[in-house]
């Protein structure tokens, strides 16, 4: 399928069922942790990127499958910013006509500020945005974001859009060592939670292959401290290291190309997701997919990811 995958473990929404409206990587920040690599080139064009009727046709088609695992969420989520497609609010509609799952939008809140993306995101169940920093050097520094989108205009959408939505407003903040964990990076950061005041503000560390190979976790010590200055709503979210859903799927290559262009897996993790299809050879498989050039094999701090082909990661680039 090209454009629904999964159902996948989600660290914040229990098994998820992955729905991507944008092609890889069209995103209007290129963020020094993003597990998808980097951003090239950065856009910021709102379009209508992949047609919203095959969209859905492909989630009836999964919904209408026997053999397809139970889920707790749909989420839309691209391959980058899924709010660059101008009809995710169609999508949405779209989504609860055909089902009762509730529909979460995972986004990184850049485009709030203007009214015509908050009133698209309006009738999600969940809208999960980022704030990895509170103040703009910092947000600069991480998320080396379009040049139009300051720091001032992501805090004032995410600001306006928490007074408008009456879903649930969950913000994520991924912490990097000595970077936004700094005491003084954390103060900043807990000032501008407390002018958005979300529901829950997830804490959560880079733990699949980061686009710049200097990127590091914040300690768990650091992980401690943030979760004390940021206040009763911050929640530590551990990795979710549970077997990706491959039933829904036909080809097992490319359902697995699929999960791997929107999430990396460790290994291990894709040896055991191949591995729960009866019969299947697990080496010949992972043999298939390099010989397919759909994927690729990263390594980050002495740990093997397999990613899609089409993520630039630092030292692709040189």
């Amino acid at each position: 399928m090209k454009y629904v995958f999964g159902p996948v473990p989600s660290r914040r929404l229990g098994r998820s069922l992955g729905i991507d409206p944008i092609p890889l990587k069209t995103c209007n920040w290129n963020c020094v942790y993003c597990q998808l690599g980097r951003t090239r080139p950065l856009t910021n064009s709102i379009q209508p990127y992949h047609p919203i009727d095959l969209i859905l046709n492909e989630v009836a088609n999964v919904l209408d499958a026997e053999a397809c695992s139970e889920f707790d969420w749909i989420s839309i989520v691209g391959s980058g910013e899924p709010t660059l497609h101008s009809q995710v609010g169609e999508l949405i509609g779209g989504l609860k006509a055909l089902t009762d799952m509730p529909v979460a939008v995972i986004t990184n809140g850049a485009l709030l500020f203007l009214p015509e993306v908050r009133s698209r995101l309006l009738a999600a169940q969940a809208v999960l945005p980022s704030l990895d920093a509170g103040s703009p050097q910092l947000y600069k520094h991480l998320n080396r974001p379009y040049p139009e989108l300051s720091f001032e205009r992501v805090l004032s959408g995410l600001i306006q859009f928490r007074r408008e939505y009456d879903g649930r407003f969950w913000l994520e903040v991924m912490l990097i060592d000595g970077l936004n964990d700094t005491d003084e990076a954390l103060y900043h950061l807990a000032g501008a939670v407390k002018q958005i005041q979300p529901d829950i503000v997830h804490l959560s560390l880079p733990t699949r292959p980061p686009a710049e190979e200097w990127v590091q976790p914040s300690t768990p010590e650091s992980l401690a401290r943030a979760a004390e200055i940021l206040g009763e709503h911050a929640l530590v979210v551990s990795d979710q290291n549970g077997i990706f859903e491959l039933d829904c799927q036909l080809d097992l290559v490319e359902a697995i190309a699929a999960i791997l262009q929107r999430h990396p897996m460790t290994e291990r993790q894709l040896e055991e997701t191949i591995a729960q299809r009866p019969g299947t050879d697990v080496e010949e498989c992972l043999q298939r997919l390099l010989s397919s050039g759909l994927v690729q094999v990263v390594e980050r701090h002495g740990q093997r990811y397999w990613s899609s082909s089409g993520s630039y990661y630092a030292k692709n680039d040189g």
